[in-house]
């Protein structure tokens, strides 16, 4: 998927529902994973929640890993179905994304932004993507920010029913005029 030389390998596989549930439940309980809204989950909770993505035709969760271990969910959505229904007018090639990083007590400078990079280099690994679509809530100015660094570009504020968002787009035109800035 993506190397970087100062971090190593980043791949994505196939989340499993109830296998990985016991770490992604630590992951988005946790105080920094507060705009994922699934601080007071339980195990089964996200179980449930990651079994519905999975038998969705419209929506799927990856697993990423740093030389083989797990530091990154990521979940791609057709948002002709789901998450922007009759929110904003889908284009053909337009494809949702959502990523959260794990949690650490060692942060590392610029991780987020590798992380957020090769989400989007997968993303457009797909020829039939040509614009990526995300709707993080307005006050997460942290992941506005590094939305920006890869080339998105914000269009609009929108109402969700679990939030206010802010509707922003990136081709890949633009995310290749980002990363090599």
């Amino acid at each position: 998927m993506s190397t970087t030389a100062e971090l190593g390998t980043f791949t994505v596989r196939p989340l499993d529902p109830v296998g990985d549930a016991p770490l992604l439940h630590g992951w988005v309980t946790h105080p920094k994973a507060a705009f994922w809204m699934m601080q007071e989950a339980k195990l089964h909770d996200v179980e449930r929640e990651y079994m519905a993505i999975a038998a969705s035709g419209h929506h799927e969760a990856l697993l990423g890993l740093l030389d083989g271990e797990p530091v990154f969910l990521m979940e791609r959505y057709d948002p002709r179905h789901v998450e922007l229904v009759g929110l904003y007018e889908p284009e053909p090639g337009d494809v949702g994304m959502h990523f959260l990083v794990a949690p650490s007590d060692t942060p590392v400078h610029g991780f987020t932004r590798a992380v957020i990079t090769a989400v989007m280099e997968h993303l457009f690994a797909d020829p039939d993507v040509r614009r990526v679509v995300v709707e993080p809530d307005v006050g997460n100015k942290a992941v506005h920010a590094l939305n920006e660094a890869v080339g998105f570009v914000p269009v609009r504020e929108i109402d969700k029913p679990e939030k206010r968002a802010l509707l922003s787009f990136c081709t890949r035109e633009q995310f290749r005029k980002a990363v090599a800035a």
